[in-house]
């Protein structure tokens, strides 16, 4: 190494490129602070301390955050890079250790939640007490987007929140559910054996978050129909969804299997989906298998051997 090279390696510290990257995520020195658990001045500092190292302004600073620089794109690049890089030598290292223990970051969508991760994730720390799982429930876009800044080790989601991602990350195939109408038993469309989504359009609705996976395909279905879900009210969770239908409050797009699991949620009959969109895939999502820490191949191996068909899934 040249002696140049050494002279700007030194300056460079790897906390202030994390830092820098936080802002870049976030889009403003505010935020990265929230999320880092660090004082606003403090980042602002390394911001203006890296500046000086490199000789170059990294970020344009307004009253509604920051953009980047040409010199902060291409730092941003390299800074992922070299992050990403000690990532993986963390994970070849980790071999080495004594045991298998530490920790794995998990985000899930909330069918996967409900339906799978309970039982499988259950057995795992029966089978390996000393390693930790943390789990966040978010949308599916949001659990690809994790995984794909390394806010995750692994993520786990429907399959086609994957296609709006223009660089998708690695994915394996983890379980199937299907999509069912929840209707209160007396409902007219209670004794159907099936139906089709299109005829659920004169119903009112109760759905989830605009941006989840089912309340997407939902809309992509009605909008292929010519039609409009005629929407009462939104709630975020599943239970809510069917003390919702159970007063009355109109139908709802939930998994058959999640369904079934709610022991006690009313009245209510579930009645399956026969479009190709309510087949769904979960899958797990990494962005590179083979770099995970030894911990999180383990949960990954775990998982795999547990993917074996389940009542209600297709």
């Amino acid at each position: 190494m040249k002696p140049t090279e050494r002279s700007f390696a030194r300056r460079i510290d790897l906390t202030s490129l994390q830092l820098f990257v936080a802002v870049c995520e976030a889009g403003s020195i505010g935020r990265a602070a929230e999320r880092e658990f660090i004082a606003a001045s403090a980042i602002s500092k390394r911001l203006a301390d890296l500046e000086g190292a490199l000789g170059t302004a990294l970020l344009y600073r307004h009253a509604r955050g920051v953009d980047l620089t040409p010199a902060g794109q291409s730092l941003l690049h390299h800074a992922r890079s070299v992050l990403y890089g000690l990532e993986k030598m963390q994970g070849e290292l980790s071999e080495y250790a004594e045991g298998v223990r530490g920790h794995v970051r998990v985000h899930a969508s909330i069918s996967a939640i409900v339906q799978f991760l309970p039982e499988d994730l259950g057995r795992f720390v029966r089978l390996h007490p000393q390693i930790r799982i943390d789990l966040e429930e978010h949308l599916s876009s949001d659990v690809v987007r994790a995984v794909q800044e390394g806010a995750a080790d692994l993520g786990i989601c429907n399959a086609s929140a994957l296609a709006s991602h223009g660089s998708a990350p690695q994915v394996q195939p983890y379980r199937h559910d299907r999509l069912a109408l929840v209707v209160p038993a007396a409902h007219a469309l209670a004794a159907q054996a099936a139906i089709a989504f299109e005829h659920t359009l004169d119903q009112d609705h109760v759905g989830l978050h605009a941006n989840s996976s089912i309340a997407l395909a939902m809309h992509q279905a009605a909008l292929r129909a010519g039609r409009q879900i005629r929407l009462r009210i939104r709630v975020t969770g599943l239970d809510a969804m069917c003390r919702m239908i159970d007063n009355g409050l109109g139908v709802g797009i939930m998994p058959m299997r999640a369904f079934e699991l709610m022991h006690g949620a009313g009245e209510l009959r579930a009645v399956p989906l026969t479009d190709a969109w309510a087949q769904r895939e979960i899958s797990l999502i990494a962005r590179d298998f083979d770099t995970l820490p030894v911990t999180a191949r383990t949960l990954v191996d775990h998982l795999r051997a547990e993917t074996t068909p389940t009542a209600g899934a297709a």
